[in-house]
């Protein structure tokens, strides 16, 4: 048998790499004229274009081979109630520009409006108006995807424990979740077992939790907006994160959530309160997280009510650093519980929260560094040697806070005699504190908002 001669072989091997090139793939066009949309898509070849004209076209489809798969302006791929409307199995696919509804109701079937697979690695869905399905976009397994510019709208109606999440993320590797906005059903972002994710530049609006965080290492979570939330950012059970840059404004219950997250970097992020109305607690949908009561102590103004109830809660959650971020008109500024260990708080701002500190505890807890503490709004501190640093550390709470947070129907003594020689004896016999969180260097101005949206 002859050998065939190099150039040939070549030759033969430039024209199999221009069949395959973008270059060489196809722009189909299709018209909203009722016909099913899915014998379009299994015709098509690798690398082709699909582009859908303004109207309903008939789903739901799934993409099994590396396409684009784009919409003009009123482009809808309408899905027939059940599953997904939109299945990516194939990687490097687009979805881009359409409007999608009409998925399935099955939490256990992931139902959603853009479902993709673990074999679609490093997909593309951007620029997509997801409305009224079960799940938004779910990236199941697909390491490297990346969901961007989409507006995603959850269900309204039914109960939140029953609605899906606008975006879900499990076990996807290097995925990516960036200028999203995400509003009703369930959570705005539920990730779960994954790591390496960027969540970044999303809005949260009218949900439960706006990013709900379990078992995801090594992430980012950076420049997001939650706006009136039961709570804003709910990090469970993950390590080495960088929380940075994200702002939650009115939310309900907690602005962040800390609960066994470890050896995390959360800077300047900012968590503003606001009066809110009762009603917002007194849903007859609940909200999954659990209802406060409303007392006569959280209540202001009759039906009005200072949310969020905490700016800050840290459970469980050890060796996190915590730096020029500001917590500002909460109920509760901070509050530190069940063993957290190793944690640095320095460099904060602690503005007009009823509490600044709530701390059930025996330990000392020092919360400054190298010696600069944290300002607080309510310390009548003075700098007489004019180094920004108070003269006197700052203590939060004392023996008498103590006793209120573990036997409330003690605060009808707060007004009496008794109590205000114990505070007094306190303030000038510090030695007397059980222990608690004390600033011994605490700051005379708030600290920069830096690299925070306004």
């Amino acid at each position: 048998m002859a050998r065939p001669n190099i150039p040939t072989l070549g030759m033969a091997a430039l024209a199999v790499v221009i069949l395959v090139s973008p270059a060489s793939a196809a722009t189909i066009r299709k018209s909203a004229d009722g016909s099913p949309l899915q014998p379009l898509l299994d015709g098509a070849a690798p690398g082709d274009v699909i582009v859908l004209e303004a109207g309903e076209h008939q789903g739901p489809v799934t993409i099994d081979k590396t396409l684009t798969l784009e919409g003009e302006p009123g482009a809808v791929v309408m899905g027939n109630g059940k599953g997904s409307v939109i299945t990516v199995t194939a990687p490097r696919s687009i979805v881009r520009g359409l409007e999608v509804r009409g998925s399935g109701k099955d939490l256990y079937g992931m139902d959603s409006g853009i479902f993709v697979a673990q074999t679609a690695t490093g997909a593309t869905l951007e620029k997509n108006a997801i409305i009224g399905n079960l799940v938004g976009i779910y990236l199941h397994g697909a390491e490297d995807s990346q969901a961007r510019g989409n507006r995603i709208i959850g269900l309204r109606e039914g109960r939140t424990s029953e609605a899906g999440d606008g975006i879900s993320v499990w076990n996807a590797p290097g995925a990516r979740v960036l200028d999203n906005d995400v509003s009703y059903g369930r959570d705005g972002i539920f990730t779960k077992a994954s790591k390496r994710n960027v969540f970044s530049g999303n809005r949260f609006r009218d949900l439960r939790f706006a990013v709900h965080y379990m078992y995801t290492n090594d992430s980012e979570i950076s420049d997001n907006v939650s706006t009136g939330n039961a709570v804003g950012y709910a990090i469970m059970y993950s390590n080495g994160l960088e929380i940075v840059g994200n702002r939650s404004d009115g939310d309900r219950d907690h602005g962040l959530l800390l609960n066994y997250a470890n050896n995390s970097r959360i800077t300047g992020n900012i968590v503003v309160g606001r009066l809110q109305p009762a009603e917002r607690w007194l849903k007859s949908r609940p909200s999954g997280h659990g209802v406060p009561k409303i007392d006569e102590e959280n209540q202001i103004s009759g039906d009005r009510r200072l949310g969020p109830e905490k700016c800050v809660f840290i459970y469980n959650a050890n060796k996190n650093r915590f730096r020029n971020n500001t917590f500002e008109g909460c109920a509760i500024g901070i509050h530190f519980t069940a063993g957290s260990e190793g944690n640095l708080i320095s460099h904060n701002s602690f503005i007009k929260n009823r509490n600044q500190v709530k701390y059930v505890g025996t330990r000392h807890l020092d919360w400054s560094s190298e010696g600069q503490g944290n300002y607080w709004s309510d310390n009548p501190a003075f700098d007489l040697d004019g180094d920004g640093i108070g003269d006197n550390p700052y203590r939060p709470n004392d023996l008498i806070d103590k006793v209120l947070w573990t036997s409330p129907q003690a605060k009808l003594l707060t007004t009496s005699p008794a109590v205000q020689v114990i505070r007094w004896a306190q303030a000038q016999f510090p030695a007397l504190l059980p222990g608690g969180v004390v600033d011994s260097h605490p700051l005379m101005v708030p600290t920069a908002r830096e690299g925070v949206l306004q």
